[in-house]
């Protein structure tokens, strides 16, 4: 790494080095993290703007000390990026001048309270963040954030509408009779949208099937699935009235191959042949709830979709993402690049904005930042420093500080205050549908990518725009109920596609994909962030920093590793 490229990397930051904290950093065995490290601690909230412009050499002893003393209690150090020369122990200080920048510890009644009211909250509905998020935002206080560009204020008028957002709808118990009431959801909501097909007009109850009927037209739910010894597949379906097996044959390879895409709990109309004597009928069809051509829709300006940026993680692409921002104010990119940045009207972010606390089993090892606000803090600099005449819309994903189960609601303030302050940032839950100056965008985090790459052998991560084409098929972002994806029983299935989008958009996978499907943009926006262990193990390779853009009703991608 060139002498320049250290000393801009701080500059941009506000920071200048003196000669002896230039040379810390230079003998660093990863100059590159080692600077990315120290930038977040310098800009903590204990060091002023006066002590970051010239940062001495004994700072970066002192956070060096401070630090080796964290080591072992197994936090991840900025030390162990630095040649044994420079790892030397901070000298000791008295207490009340102890400049480390780690917040304050509450005292024990705070950290008491805000645990009582946590649980009160979590009486009420199911948790809505994991035991480590609680336990590290109560590390951080409330830090106000300065802002580049969003002190200014824009004309530019929006027209924008949230059309669906769960962040305040979720009444469930987690009792049976809420499970029963989430399942009559899911089928009514689908039998509306499949009786609507000429074939299942007049469609037919388990429970009222006559004995004189040979051809049976149905509304199912799928309850198992399972192979013959002869490689036919039977499927064992419901609905609220009784159960009935269903037999597709190998023989017809288009409608075998249309079962191999049935996964449990979804709804599907079936036509079939009844069998007196064998206890199931022969399959003759599959009908899914399935997508009408959408109209495509004029539109003048742009809009910019993200996700999974992991803002706190040691493999956040930090450089690449300012790159993105540069081109975004237009400050960066060829002449045709920078033409439509001038255009972006609205930014949308599906999710794992950070990379969060506690997500996995030893993640701590893999974060640059390990306290949950401070990383929405960090996310605030960054977003913080976005032209303000661009509307923000953010959606959790399993990375944030939301509940894990979906249907997440918004990331609340208490953990994302910085974020909150900015006047041109809109949240939204996970699944949420928001209108842009008419156009309807679907955004979904995207996890049940994991069990559908599972259940149906034809899917792959590489091609999420195939899956996606499937979900808007079964017109449900999440069918399968109790595997990987964890599933709220509310009162109502709101994950249930009810009316199509212009646009839908998706994240989670790291991996680019688009496609049109029936005037339909699918798009999933990729990543900020390298291959994770996690991803080595499995063989997923992420597209990093790629960045869609939808432009005047085109499709754009560009570039920013």
């Amino acid at each position: 790494m060139s002498t320049n490229k250290i000393l801009l990397k701080f500059a941009k930051k506000g920071i200048n080095l003196s000669p002896e904290a230039y040379e810390r950093v230079v003998n660093a065995e990863n100059p590159l993290n080692f600077a990315s490290n120290l930038i977040v601690k310098l800009k903590s909230d204990k060091f002023s703007s006066k002590d970051l412009v010239s940062v001495s050499g004994e700072t970066v002893d002192e956070i060096l000390g401070v630090k080796q003393k964290a080591e072992s209690s197994n936090q991840e150090t900025l030390a162990a990026d630095v040649k044994p020369a420079v790892e030397k122990e901070a000298p000791k200080k008295e207490p009340e001048v102890d400049k480390t920048p780690q917040k304050d510890a509450p005292k024990e009644s705070e950290k008491t309270g805000s645990l009582e009211s946590f649980k009160k909250e979590s009486d009420k509905t199911e948790t809505y963040v994991n035991k480590e998020i609680l336990e590290a935002s109560e590390t951080i206080k409330d830090t106000k954030i300065k802002f580049k560009r969003n002190e200014q204020k824009t004309n530019v008028q929006y027209d924008f509408k949230i059309i669906q957002d769960t962040s305040k709808k979720s009444y469930t118990s987690g009792e049976l009779e809420n499970l029963i009431a989430y399942f009559k959801s899911r089928y009514e909501k689908l039998a509306n949208i499949l009786s609507k097909r000429p074939e299942l007009r007049n469609y037919t109850k388990i429970a009222d099937i006559d004995d004189s009927q040979d051809s049976l037209s149905l509304i199912l739910m799928v309850r198992e699935i399972r192979s013959s010894k002869n490689g036919h597949k039977i499927v064992e379906f419901e609905d609220d009235t009784g159960n009935i097996s269903v037999l597709f044959s190998n023989k017809n390879e288009e409608l075998f191959a249309e079962a191999e895409k049935l996964v449990r709990d979804e709804v599907v109309g079936v036509i079939a042949n009844k069998s007196d004597d064998r206890g199931f009928a022969f399959g003759q069809e599959i009908i899914n709830p399935g997508v009408l051509r959408i109209p495509e829709k004029k539109m003048d300006f742009g809009i910019v979709f993200l996700s999974d940026v992991h803002i706190g993680s040691l493999t956040f692409l930090e450089d690449a993402f300012q790159r993105f921002i540069d081109w975004i104010n237009c400050e960066f990119g060829d002449e045709e690049q920078r033409r439509v940045a001038e255009d972006v009207k609205y930014l949308i972010i599906g999710g794992d904005i950070v990379d969060g606390i506690g997500v996995y089993p030893n993640q701590d090892k893999e974060l640059a930042i390990k306290d949950i606000t401070e990383q929405y803090n960090e996310a605030a600099r960054f977003l913080g420093n976005i032209r303000s005449d661009i509307k923000i819309i953010i959606a959790p994903g399993n990375h944030d500080a939301s509940r894990v189960a979906e249907p997440q609601p918004a990331v609340p303030e208490e953990y994302a205050k910085a974020l909150y302050e900015l006047d041109n940032v809109e949240f939204i839950s996970n699944p949420g549908v928001v209108s842009l100056d008419g156009i309807n965008v679907l955004i979904y985090h995207g996890r049940s990518f994991d069990d559908l790459v599972m259940a149906v052998k034809e899917f792959t991560y590489e091609k999420s725009d195939d899956i996606m084409e499937e979900m808007l098929q079964k017109r449900h972002l999440a069918p399968i109920y109790g595997e990987r994806t964890p599933l709220a029983s509310e009162l109502e299935d709101y994950l249930v596609i009810d009316e199509l989008p212009d646009i839908f958009h998706t994240g989670h996978i790291h991996i680019n994909s688009y496609k049109k499907f029936k005037g339909i943009h699918l798009i999933n926006s990729g990543t900020f962030q390298t291959q994770t262990e996690f991803q080595k193990i499995y063989n997923i390779n992420p597209t990093p920093a790629e960045v869609p853009i939808i432009h005047k009703g085109k499709y754009r991608h560009f570039k920013f590793l």
